[in-house]
């Protein structure tokens, strides 16, 4: 069991719900260290707080001042925003995550938990039907976040061959959903029309926020290692998506939503190119039954109850 645990990407959405779920029950943790750019706005009970950057060498300094022996490593870029850096987003998601590895062996952590995702597996036509821990990560180099978390799980599996000594819990998670999530693909729900692909169902796997919570602290209570689909039991498409928001679904044909995006793009009217069809055309649908079967966590909700949590938190505003 851990004694002292540092939270990377602390002030995120997911960082900030995990440090707040441990300030209010700690669970036998002596230290708790919330590790972020950005300053807090409220500091809560039992926390360390300390404003670093990921990429930063002195962060092994810190691991060592507060003798933490797990890592929670959760800050990555999610959304570049309208002008994306791709040398920058490279820079933090996997120098970052180097340099996090790193600082760890030099300060003899026990153990590092990070957050990878569904994406790492990539939005291909031949991707398995239900996808497990076993089968190939391939990202797809035109979607960076997608890319980066496949060099991020590459560079993983070497350091767990060269660097056995330090534990890693990696966790493939569908689409987090909670109340008050927004990001780009909660944009596609709030929309007054829901947009689909013909002959494409578009199954979303989706995990409740608190689950996730969860998960992460019993992966900072236990021993456990290895590598985790994290999701919600079964799936939902946009139009069953549109049937429980009451909006109108429509669907479009592919070759005019590719040739759309690719003028708007060259217009610069969004950031979304045509690479963008195969992120609906081709959803990776991820297999819990590692999850629930050896890391001994069952989902409190399934995807669509995730989903009615969010919507619920759309309607109180």
């Amino acid at each position: 069991m851990s004694r002292s645990v540092l939270v990377t990407g602390a002030g995120g959405y997911l960082g900030s719900q995990l440090v707040a779920s441990l300030s209010r029950n700690p669970d036998g943790l002596e230290t708790i260290v919330a590790a972020d750019l950005q300053r807090p706005d409220q500091r809560l009970k039992g926390i360390e707080y300390r404003a670093i950057d990921i990429r930063d060498p002195e962060i092994a300094g810190v691991l060592i001042e507060h003798g933490v022996d797990t890592v929670v490593h959760l800050a990555a870029v999610v959304s570049a925003g309208k002008n994306p850096d791709r040398q920058l987003e490279q820079s933090i998601d996997v120098g970052g995550t180097r340099n996090v590895l790193e600082a760890c062996l030099h300060a003899g952590v026990r153990k590092l938990i990070i957050s990878s995702s569904g994406a790492a597996y990539g939005y291909y036509p031949d991707n398995p039907k239900m996808l497990t821990e076993d089968d190939a990560v391939r990202g797809n180099p035109e979607f960076s976040y997608s890319d980066h978390k496949r060099q991020i799980e590459e560079m993983l599996a070497e350091w767990r061959e060269h660097r056995p000594e330090l534990g890693q819990l990696i966790l493939r998670s569908g689409t987090v959903l909670g109340r008050t999530t927004r990001n780009q693909i909660t944009d596609l729900f709030d929309r007054p029309l829901i947009l689909g692909l013909r002959g494409a169902a578009s199954p979303f796997v989706f995990i409740w926020d608190q689950d996730l919570v969860g998960i992460l602290r019993r992966g900072i209570k236990t021993d456990t290692t290895g590598i985790y689909n994290v999701a919600g039991d079964g799936t939902m498409t946009m139009r069953e998506i549109a049937t429980v928001l009451g909006k109108r679904y429509v669907s479009l044909p592919v070759n005019l939503v590719r040739g759309s995006l690719w003028l708007m793009r060259k217009l610069r009217l969004t950031q979304y190119g045509p690479e963008q069809v195969d992120f609906l055309r081709y959803r990776p649908v991820l297999d819990n039954t590692k999850l629930k079967a050896e890391f001994g966590y069952v989902p409190r909700k399934t995807s669509r109850e995730a989903f009615e949590v969010f919507m619920e938190g759309r309607r109180n505003g």
